[in-house]
C-alpha cells in the first residue's frame, strides 16, 4: 500500500508499505477513505521536533472497517468509523473517567503499540486498529458519506473535538464573551464549538482574510488582527472596557499563551489545546493574582465524538469546511508544503 512518510525536515515521501493485517484477536484493519495533514504534522516538518529516523505520519482518519479479530464485539466489517488521534483501550481507570488521552494502553499512530507492533500512520491507505472496540466510533446509518460529510466526519477525528475541548476547558456557555487565539483549522473549530454552547460575544484574531470570513460563517461577532498590547487594547475595546470571559488558545506557543493570558478577565477562564512548541509557560503569580482559572491539554476525542456527531448528523455545525484544500495522497509533500506556506487552512487526502 502507499503512506506516507517524514524522513527529515521538509522531507515528506509517498512511499510503498505493507497492507496492514489482524495481529490480536482485538484488532481491525480499517482502509482509509479520508485523512489529512495537522497543523501539530508541521512541528517535526520544521524541525522544531526532532524525526531520528523515517517514520509514518498522520492521526486522523475515517474509513470503512475491512476485517476485524475475534474478540472485537462492537463493529462489523463494512461499517464506517471515525478514528481518534490516539489508539485508547476504553477499559482502564482513565478511559471509563473519559480521559482516554491518557488510557494506560496508549498509542499512537505511526508508532508502535504497547506490545511492541508496528501501527500505520492515519495518511495511507490502511490502518491496523488495535484495541479497537475502545477506540473507534462506528457511525451509524452511513455507509458512503459525500464528500462534505466525510470531510465534517473527519474533524471530529482531531479538530473539531480540539476547539470542543478548548471552549468546554474555558468554561464557554451561554453569554460569554470569548477570544479565540489562533486561526488554523482548530481554532476555527473553537470558534465553532463556542457559538454551539452559547457564546454571546466571540473575538477571532486573526490577520488573515479567507481565515476571517470562516470565523465568521462559524459564529465569529467580531475580528482583532493586533497582536500583543495593540490586541489587548482591542479585545477591551470591543468588549466595553473589559476583558474576556473564556479565552482559547489554539496554537502552542509562548506568544500566543501570552496574548491568551493578557485577553483574560481577572476571575476569568482559559482553555488551552495548542501543541506546546516554542516554550510557553504559565505564570503563576499572573494567575494567583487574577484569579485565572486554567484548564485544557489533549483532547479526549473518543468521549466528545457521539455528542459532537448528532450535530453533525443533523447538520447543525459543518465543521468540515477548514478543509479547504482537497489532494490525492501522493500529492502528500505539496500538502505539507500548502499548510507550511499557509496557502491553505488544512488540507483533506484521498487515497
Amino acid at each position: 500500500m502507499r503512506a506516507t512518510i517524514i524522513h527529515g525536515p521538509g522531507d515528506i515521501r509517498v512511499e510503498d508499505r505493507d497492507y496492514p493485517t489482524i495481529i490480536r484477536p482485538t484488532d481491525a484493519v480499517v482502509r482509509v477513505t479520508a485523512s489529512c495533514v495537522c497543523g501539530s504534522d508541521l512541528w517535526p516538518y520544521r524541525g522544531v521536533r526532532p524525526t531520528k529516523e523515517p517514520k509514518a505520519i498522520g492521526h486522523e482518519f475515517v474509513g470503512v472497517v475491512e476485517s476485524v479479530g475475534d474478540d472485537v464485539r462492537e463493529l462489523s466489517v463494512g461499517d464506517f468509523v471515525i478514528a481518534p488521534f490516539v489508539d485508547s483501550c476504553g477499559k482502564c481507570p482513565q478511559c471509563l473517567n473519559g480521559v482516554t488521552v491518557a488510557c494506560d494502553h496508549l498509542a499512537g499512530w505511526g508508532s508502535t503499540d504497547e506490545h511492541g507492533d508496528f501501527l500505520q500512520g492515519g495518511q495511507g491507505e490502511a490502518v491496523r486498529v488495535p484495541q479497537a472496540d475502545g477506540t473507534l466510533r462506528k457511525v451509524d446509518g452511513v455507509t458512503e458519506p459525500d464528500a462534505a460529510l466525510t470531510a465534517s466526519l473527519l474533524s471530529l477525528s482531531d479538530v473539531m473535538s480540539t476547539g470542543h475541548h478548548a471552549a468546554v476547558s474555558a468554561n464557554v456557555g451561554p453569554g460569554k464573551t470569548v477570544v479565540v487565539v489562533g486561526d488554523g483549522a482548530v481554532g476555527l473549530c473553537g470558534v465553532l464549538a463556542a457559538k454551539r454552547l452559547g457564546a454571546e460575544r466571540i473575538i477571532a484574531m486573526s490577520r488573515h482574510e479567507d481565515r476571517q470570513a470562516l470565523a465568521r460563517e462559524f459564529g465569529a461577532t467580531d475580528i482583532v488582527a493586533e497582536r500583543g498590547d495593540e490586541g489587548v487594547q482591542k479585545v477591551r475595546e470591543l468588549l466595553g472596557g473589559v476583558l474576556a470571559d473564556s479565552v482559547l488558545e489554539c496554537v502552542g506557543t509562548k506568544e500566543s499563551m501570552d496574548q491568551a493570558l493578557r485577553s483574560t478577565r481577572p476571575g476569568g477562564h482559559l482553555g488551552f489545546v495548542g501543541v506546546p512548541a516554542g516554550g510557553p509557560e504559565l505564570p503563576i503569580g499572573v494567575l494567583f493574582a487574577k484569579n485565572i482559572t486554567v484548564g485544557g491539554g489533549m483532547a479526549p476525542a473518543h468521549t466528545y465524538i457521539p455528542e459532537l456527531l448528532k450535530d453533525v448528523l443533523d447538520g447543525t455545525i459543518n465543521p468540515g469546511r477548514v478543509f479547504d484544500v482537497e489532494m490525492p495522497l501522493e500529492d502528500a509533500a505539496e500538502a505539507y508544503r500548502a499548510m507550511d506556506e499557509r496557502r491553505a487552512i488544512k488540507v483533506l487526502l484521498k487515497p
